[in-house]
């Protein structure tokens, strides 16, 4: 048996590990799009580290689009078997795919536009989306959704059991019980791994004992602030920018997860009487129909929300908050000079509907960047993370005015010590821990740590790097 690491390997995005039976079974966890800048990535998104037709079956931990947003390509170069999946990822699949379809189609639309201005006419360098929204509904028939805490069998000698990683959503860990030669071999992906005590989901349960771990380690250099931190720290925020400075406070947050819980979190400080009276946006339309899948898996809500429910049928809306879907009025909001907090996808800045607004905004010095959540070094939000002066959008440079706000507790991912207490069980038998999902100067200090915590054989695969397991 061999595991292959497609994607995500010394990166944060392109989640994707290929396993392989001695039969010759295949298994692919997770199908993500490398996200970021640079003509790196669309090589990456454009080759395959194995023949898609050769795949028997997909199983996907959650549906962040570094996790599933190559799923429609797979089909389309030949990929012919089921994806397995929970209910929740199943449902949020459908709509992040078309987002997804959409977004590139721009991108590409976008890039043949300035190769021809620039160089009148240059075939060589023109781009094809990786796939169109057509594309889309021929992957999502393939969809089999499963509950968690079930073994199903997908192979005569390969069961598969997802528990709740408590990221997202549907958000799973993957266990595989593979029986080869008489022996079973248990193989464990955390996908991603969420946080105790957050709002909306419930806490990440760890996974059952296994032989091999493959682990993510976005945040394994750092710890989280606590909850009544964060919670006074964003409520400053809000009163300076808003009501000292009279600017906007723009938050950029993914549409799945990130906006449901900022969103949830000023419902409730709107009900307790804590917030300014100044209108909230939600720019994103596709916020808005994740948010109404939201309401279609109460199997995913912790115990403190279903009770604020039993109050508040709607948590994700509230006197003042407008959710903006039109281009019209999201334009509006760039033209319109009143405080406000608008929360705007993407979270990374190199995509979507907020990318104008730090376009439009960020020279404003009453203006305020707030972000909350990892980004790529070389994305737009990673560079304003990095404290920088000036940044290019739009080819043209803009000066950093505004203020920039990095509050990383809004993360979905657990820190260092939240991801090790969600595998802490595996130390007595686990024979061997891959690290993935992580930049590698960050994952070489995750290595160090769990070594401190008694972990043993600890490695950190190369893209395209292949382990034989015993």
């Amino acid at each position: 048996m061999k595991i292959k690491f497609c994607g995500a390997a010394q990166f944060v995005t392109g989640s994707s590990h290929l396993i392989e039976l001695e039969d010759g079974f295949k298994i692919l966890l997770d199908c993500g799009l490398f996200q970021g800048k640079g003509p790196e990535i669309w090589d990456w998104n454009n080759q395959w580290y194995f023949k898609p037709a050769e795949i028997d079956c997909l199983v996907l931990s959650h549906a962040h689009i570094d996790h599933c947003g190559r799923i429609p390509k797979l089909v389309k170069d030949g990929y012919s078997g089921p994806i397995h999946a929970t209910h929740a990822t199943r449902s949020l699949c459908a709509v992040m795919l078309l987002d997804s379809a959409k977004i590139q189609e721009m991108d590409v639309q976008w890039h043949n536009e300035k190769i021809l201005k620039k160089r009148k006419r240059d075939n060589n360098k023109l781009r094809e989306p990786l796939y169109i929204g057509e594309d889309v509904g021929p992957a999502m028939i393939k969809f089999e959704g499963h509950p968690y805490e079930t073994w199903e069998r997908i192979h005569p000698n390969v069961e598969v059991m997802f528990r709740d990683a408590g990221h997202i959503l549907g958000s799973a860990s993957v266990t595989l019980k593979i029986m080869e030669n008489g022996k079973e071999h248990v193989i464990g992906f955390t996908g991603d791994i969420g946080r105790p005590y957050r709002p909306i989901l419930r806490d990440p349960i760890p996974m059952p004992e296994v032989d091999y771990l493959i682990c993510e380690s976005t945040y394994g250099d750092r710890v989280h602030e606590s909850a009544p931190e964060q919670s006074a720290q964003f409520l400053e925020v809000i009163r300076k920018t808003c009501l000292e400075k009279k600017g906007k406070l723009i938050i950029p947050a993914f549409s799945l997860g990130r906006t449901q819980e900022i969103v949830y979190m000023l419902d409730k400080m709107e009900s307790a009487g804590l917030l300014p009276h100044i209108k909230i946006y939600v720019d994103s339309p596709l916020a808005v129909n994740v948010t109404s899948i939201f309401g279609l898996h109460p199997e995913c809500f912790d115990s403190e929300i279903n009770k604020y429910l039993m109050t508040n049928t709607n948590p994700f809306g509230f006197n003042g908050l407008v959710y903006v879907k039109e281009v019209e009025g999201s334009k509006a909001l760039n033209n319109s000079s009143e405080p406000c907090i608008i929360i705007s996808a993407s979270g990374m800045m190199n995509a979507g509907r907020v990318k104008h607004h730090l376009f439009n905004n960020i020279e404003n010095p009453k203006n305020t960047f707030l972000i909350v959540g990892y980004c790529s070094p070389e994305t737009p939000g990673g560079v304003l993370r990095s404290g920088a002066k000036t940044i290019r959008i739009f080819e043209e440079d803009k000066i950093v005015r505004a203020d920039v706000v990095i509050m990383d507790s809004f993360s979905a991912h657990g820190d260092k010590n939240e991801m090790y207490d969600f595998i802490a069980n595996q130390k007595e038998k686990v024979k061997k821990v891959f690290l993935v999902h992580g930049e590698l100067e960050t994952q070489t200090n995750f290595k160090y740590f769990l070594s401190e915590k008694g972990f043993g054989n600890i490695e950190i695969p190369k893209p395209g790097e292949e382990s034989t397991l015993d």
